[in-house]
């Protein structure tokens, strides 16, 4: 199948659950990993619910992913898995089964490998589309594999089978499913814009109110969504070597994608290229976050240290996740919305200390907010953002 390669696709992804009822603890599991050319999405969902489930789901999820980032070939890694899943001797089914989802992050080709999971939904432009399926023993265990190549404006989805039973003995009598999930998110594509994560929640809503507030299984969907890039560039700190700062500048005017200059030097700097003068908006003043400033072709303009700092304890208080970020215009609330709605952030951080913001207790080649920066980085990292850093 040929696939075109457009450079600035987003592999969009995002996850949703909800518990049994009465249940503390899912026992789903999903967990994703960006690596190199490779993105790699392990949905396990263990037997039964609550902590047992969830210590299966786990484990199996984490063995998944751990040899498929070691690069095992596929076959010893599902026999791995297989044979550390007995069957259950009472309901003859595997104590957890699993759906891997890998895609080539450069050409956007994928497979899927299932095993005893509901079927992939996989969407083309809004409308479902089958996918070739092809169905392989290994130890006795059939695994179904799918391939194909994702393309911009299309979604594949891998739910467990808690949300196809969404119903059953409520609404419906056999639950929701396939085929019913399917033609909802074709009406999805239908009415609006789309992330993954609108797909996902309005599929994840939808299930819970066929629940009717009495959830019978863990209900999980993760979906991919081919999107546009939104890129972003901080540029923050003047360079070490002034003479550079032209360079720099022409850098951050040139970059496809949102531009944020942080820190009053380095504002300065970009404020005499342009030769304007850096207007203060005073309504984003807080006690303990400076103003914001307005500058032609920048799309935000703060303070540097405390800014960062702030911005920094917002996104590890909501966890990356936009929704629980609490409203407040201010600097560091723009900051962080910036920064969350970005798919892949460039950081341009010039090495010039300012000896107010110096801590005497580090050495001086390390900076506050050099530490500051890769304190924020490494948390990205973490939830699965492309961050790439550069010093000037």
């Amino acid at each position: 199948m040929y696939c075109p390669i457009t450079v600035d696709n987003f592999l969009d992804v995002y996850t949703s659950s909800l518990n049994k009822k009465g249940e503390e603890l899912c026992g789903d599991k999903i967990k994703y990993r960006r690596t190199g050319k490779k993105l790699t999405i392990v949905l396990s969902d263990g037997l039964g619910s609550g902590v047992k489930a969830n210590i299966l789901a786990t484990l199996t999820t984490e063995i998944l992913l751990t040899m498929l980032d070691a690069d095992v070939p596929l076959e010893e890694v599902l026999k791995t898995v297989i044979a550390t899943l007995p069957i259950c001797k009472v309901r003859k089914i595997a104590y957890s089964t699993f759906t891997i989802v890998q895609v080539d992050v450069e050409t956007n080709r994928f497979t899927v490998i299932n095993f005893d999971n509901p079927a992939c939904f996989y969407f083309q432009q809004g409308k479902v589309a089958k996918l070739e399926t092809r169905t392989e023993n290994i130890l006795d265990r059939k695994i179904s594999i799918s391939e194909g190549c994702l393309q911009r404006g299309d979604f594949l989805g891998a739910v467990s089978d808690g949300v196809l039973y969404a119903g059953m003995g409520v609404t419906l009598n056999f639950g929701w499913g396939w085929d019913d999930i399917a033609n909802y998110i074709e009406q999805i594509f239908t009415r609006k814009v789309h992330t993954a994560r609108s797909i996902i929640q309005e599929v994840i809503q939808k299930t819970h109110s066929l629940y009717q507030g009495e959830v019978g299984d863990d209900a999980t969907i993760v979906g991919i969504y081919i999107r546009r890039r939104n890129p972003l560039m901080i540029f923050t700190g003047p360079p070490l070597d002034r003479e550079k700062d032209v360079t720099y500048i022409e850098r951050l005017l040139d970059f496809k994608g949102k531009k944020i200059v942080c820190g009053g030097t380095t504002g300065n700097i970009v404020a005499s290229y342009l030769n304007e003068s850096i207007e203060t908006d005073l309504s984003t003043l807080r006690k303990d976050v400076p103003p914001i400033g307005i500058l032609s072709y920048v799309d935000l303009l703060t303070e540097g240290i405390l800014t960062i700092s702030k911005a920094t304890e917002y996104i590890k208080n909501c966890d990356c996740d936009l929704s629980r970020l609490r409203f407040d215009h201010n600097g560091a609330y723009l900051l962080t919305q910036e920064i969350l709605q970005a798919d892949s952030i460039l950081f341009l951080v010039g090495q010039s200390i300012n000896e107010f913001y110096q801590n005497p207790l580090l050495p001086k080649n390390i900076s506050i907010r050099r530490s500051l920066i890769e304190d924020l980085v490494q948390f990205l990292r973490s939830r699965q953002k492309e961050v790439v850093v550069e010093y000037c």
